[in-house]
């Protein structure tokens, strides 16, 4: 007995007797179907021993030999392709699909079904229906169980002959860039969290607690979702471009310790990285001589700058120990991480500035108050221990005691604005510029005003200077007299109108007791009736002896310190008359 052979006809629903010869039906197990499409779903699930289609259904046959053929290409795409009905059963699906359900054959089942029901995460929560229902393609993503990806795009194929419609679906696994996204995401909240620090927590926190307050997010930030086990960070000194160690988990002590510059010589990966603000991958440890052991089998590293518009202000380096360890993500995650934790540096450094401006403009306001009275206790006690002669020791000791202790207010009041703000919680571009000649040095400043003796006071001391001040020539001249016994003046300065006499008037009486006289002019715009600085000059002023009033602080500082050189030279006694 022959085994009857199985044939797939393609033909028209309204004559499908017709088109079959007679003896083919009759030798032969015939399958009908109506549509190319429908025959490719059933040539994927069964067997047959031929295809047949009419001569009168050429067209037909066209189209099914382009959809075999197509059939092939498909195969071997990357991305899932199927064909499903209205319903969403697969009639047709290539080889990527049927991996990604684990099994051979799963024409006939629902797509949804096949890949085990997956997670529709979004935004169009039923593709499929929308796209037959709106008749246009629809898009949306997939989780399935195993964690993966799939970006769905779903396209309606209507047949208006046929009054059928199908959906061409592609499916491409998103799973890498999905999850890349997902930790690009992650590490951006992160880093706009770093410095998240509430006014309540941080009121009464010392700068140091902050810091670590800092550290402790990084660290979490680091090993937790950037997954980095060895990590170091530097920021540059301003004043020396040292990289000073801020934070390190995992390296070598040695390394931690080792000390480095930005500079792209004999300093590292970490100082070239400083010094020119580009990123380095080292991939092989072992044959990159720019590389500095940071941890023991270190294989690879990652070093990135910390900017802030555009300036470095430190280097975040990372260690691994297997061998091309960082990828180009890698080094794109950790940049991206840099730059919003070179933003949380800044702020909790504009915390500490904000913080210590408080303090110095707080100490600078009670010194304003209590300099020009302090100056008045001075002048009065001095003027007492020199008018006052035969007093028992007991109250030269204690007119002496208040001269001390008068000067000592000032010296406490600075000293405490120091540690309330100290010079390293102010940034470097903030720092007072460094004077050294006038550290230490005594100014006598005598004016009637009282804005002047306040102003001199506030721009002197801020470098450094030790100032008293005298309302009236003959207070300063007393004042002067004084000074001789337990440290003479560096320089004096006075107005060239004072109440009870002349700028030049004092120069002569200073002038008896030292010559020449460590004096400066402080001269007003208008016209000189009285000559005063010819006078002066005549009688030995120095040459830069002269400045203007208001105050212009280069030239003040400038002055002072021309006229304190000149105070040093060896100083000729006065002729005896």
């Amino acid at each position: 007995m022959s085994v009857r052979r199985r044939i797939l006809f393609v033909c028209s629903p309204h004559r499908p007797a017709d088109a079959l010869p007679s003896e083919l039906r009759s030798n032969s197990e015939v399958v009908e179907v109506h549509h190319p499409l429908r025959a490719i779903a059933r040539l994927m699930r069964e067997k047959f021993d031929g295809v047949y289609v009419a001569a009168e259904h050429f067209n037909e046959a066209v189209r099914l030999g382009r959809l075999l053929e197509n059939d092939r290409i498909l195969e071997g795409m990357p991305d899932a392709v199927a064909l499903l009905d209205a319903d969403s059963t697969i009639l047709w699906a290539n080889e990527r699909l049927r991996s990604w359900s684990h099994r051979g054959n799963i024409v006939g089942e629902s797509f949804f079904q096949a890949l085990s029901n997956p997670e529709v995460v979004g935004s169009e929560l039923t593709p499929f229906t929308s796209a037959v229902r709106l008749n246009r393609a629809t898009t949306s993503t997939l989780k399935t169980s195993d964690g993966r990806y799939l970006h769905l795009h779903a396209a309606p194929v209507t047949d208006p002959k046929e009054n059928t419609r199908h959906l061409v679906v592609t499916a491409r696994d998103v799973t890498v860039e999905t999850q890349q996204q997902q930790k690009l995401h992650a590490i951006q909240d992160a880093g706009r969290e770093l410095a998240d620090l509430k006014p309540d927590e941080i009121f009464d926190m010392p700068i140091e607690q902050r810091v670590d307050l800092l550290k402790a997010n990084i660290l979490h930030c680091t090993k937790d979702l950037l997954k980095f086990d060895v990590v170091e960070i530097r920021l540059i000194d301003e004043k020396n471009n040292q990289l000073v160690p801020l934070l390190e988990m995992g390296m070598d002590p040695e390394a931690a310790n080792r000390i480095l510059y930005a500079d792209k010589e004999r300093n590292g990966v970490t100082g070239f990285v400083a010094a020119t603000g580009k990123s380095y991958l080292c991939e092989d440890t072992a044959s990159d001589p720019m590389y500095l052991q940071g941890v023991k089998d270190a294989k690879s590293s990652l070093t990135v700058p910390l900017k802030l518009h555009n300036e470095v202000i430190g280097t975040f380096n990372v260690e691994s120990p297997q061998p091309g360890a960082f990828s180009d993500s890698d080094l794109q995650f950790l940049e991206i991480f840099c730059r919003d934790l070179a933003v949380s540096l800044n702020t909790l450094q504009l915390l500490a500035a904000q913080r210590a401006n408080a303090c110095q403009e707080s100490v600078e306001a009670i010194h304003s108050e209590v300099a020009l009275p302090i100056d008045e206790i001075l002048s009065d006690a001095i003027f007492v221990t020199e008018r006052t002669e035969g007093l028992p020791p007991e109250m030269q000791a204690r007119l002496q005691t208040i001269l001390r202790n008068a000067r000592d207010i000032k010296r406490v009041i600075q000293n405490v604005g120091r540690k309330m703000a100290p010079a390293d919680a102010v940034p470097a571009a903030q720092h007072t510029q460094q004077r050294p000649k006038l550290v230490g040095r005594r100014v006598l400043v005598v004016d009637a005003e009282q804005a002047v003796r306040s102003s001199a006071h506030a721009l002197l001391e801020r470098y450094g200077c030790v100032v008293e001040t005298a309302q009236r020539g003959a207070e300063a001249e007393m004042l002067y007299q004084h000074s001789l016994r337990d440290g003479r003046y560096d320089v004096v300065l006075t107005g060239t109108k004072l109440p009870d006499m002349s700028g030049y008037d004092l120069m002569m009486r200073l002038k008896r007791m030292v010559d020449p006289v460590p004096l400066i002019l402080m001269s007003e715009f208008g016209w000189d009736a009285g000559h005063t600085l010819v006078k002066a000059r005549q009688a030995g002023l120095h040459t830069r002896g002269n400045i203007m009033k208001p105050f212009i602080l280069p030239q003040l500082l400038d002055t002072v310190e021309v006229i304190i050189e000149w105070s040093l030279l060896p100083i000729e006694a006065p002729a005896q008359a």
